[in-house]
């Protein structure tokens, strides 16, 4: 199967070997029913800046969607480039915040052994042109929530915000960090003057005060403390994924032990502990 007529696209969203050979395979064939309703819906949320990605249960219950959306994003990707030119956004700001479908693609054959996109509804973000990748870390332009009750999400000042993510490759510098902030603080004043965004926030299981408290020298415990922490809800999961790339809880005695971090995930399972997701903000 030929990539060349890709190559360009596959360079943009950074996939190559493997992944690519798959990917060419599904471009080289007239999209089915199911991908011109998903880039339908594409199309709808593109500039809308929705909070949410796409559900599995959004279109199609039941029904396998994973090689659907595949599809759908690859034909997608090109016109949210596009769109991202038009706001005089660069072109190495898009092919950054593209190429996490390179990376997601790569995780996927990590966790799973073989081609696949478990992670497409996270992507659906990306396609809908209000998240982007400045420098180390990810920030998503939404409207804050401001009618969630007690326990919810905390109202802020704020009629915007920044949801902050944290790709996987790389490290967690307080310098790295430092200037993916200030890129945001310059970013999304110029690009979306009318939607000013005062506060930031992080929903991960780096912000669990557990986590901190264990590893207070660390990058990641400095990364911790920018956020004033709002609440913590329990994702048992979500430290184990994130750690070593596996899906659920089972077959943890035979999960490495090499690194502190590591050690710690486990040991507070072991221990019969849960994991959480601190939900925090700092502002910008």
């Amino acid at each position: 199967m030929s990539q060349a007529p890709h190559a360009a696209l596959f360079e943009l969203l950074d996939i190559a070997g493997e992944d690519a050979v798959e990917c060419a395979a599904l471009l080289d064939r007239a999209p089915s029913g199911h991908v011109l309703e998903a880039l339908e819906l594409l199309q709808e949320r593109l500039g809308t800046f929705p909070a949410d990605s796409i559900s599995p249960d959004r279109i199609w219950p039941g029904q396998p969607v994973e090689g659907v959306w595949i599809e759908a994003l690859l034909r997608f990707a090109p016109r949210v480039h596009a769109y991202h030119l038009e706001l005089g956004i660069s072109t190495d700001v898009s092919a950054a915040t593209l190429a996490d479908v390179g990376l997601q693609l790569r995780i996927n054959r990590r966790v799973h052994g073989h081609f696949g996109l478990d992670t497409w509804s996270w992507l659906t973000l990306h396609m809908a042109g209000n998240l982007f990748r400045l420098g180390r870390l990810q920030f998503h332009l939404i409207r804050s929530r401001r009618d969630d009750g007690p326990g919810g999400n905390v109202a802020y000042a704020s009629d915007w915000i920044l949801g902050v993510h944290i790709p996987e490759d790389g490290g967690l510098s307080p310098a790295l960090v430092d200037a993916s902030f200030d890129e945001a603080r310059s970013f999304f004043p110029h690009y979306f003057p009318d939607k000013p965004a005062t506060v930031a926030t992080c929903e991960s299981w780096m912000l669990d005060p557990y986590l901190v408290a264990r590893l207070p020298d660390s990058n990641i415990a400095s990364f911790a403390r920018r956020f004033t922490l709002d609440r913590c809800t329990d994702a048992p999961t979500d430290a184990v994924y994130f750690t070593f790339r596996q899906r659920g809880l089972g077959n943890l005695d035979k999960l490495p032990r090499e690194t502190s971090l590591q050690r710690i995930v486990l040991e507070r399972i072991d221990d019969g502990g849960t994991w959480q997701l601190g939900h925090g903000h700092l502002a910008l």
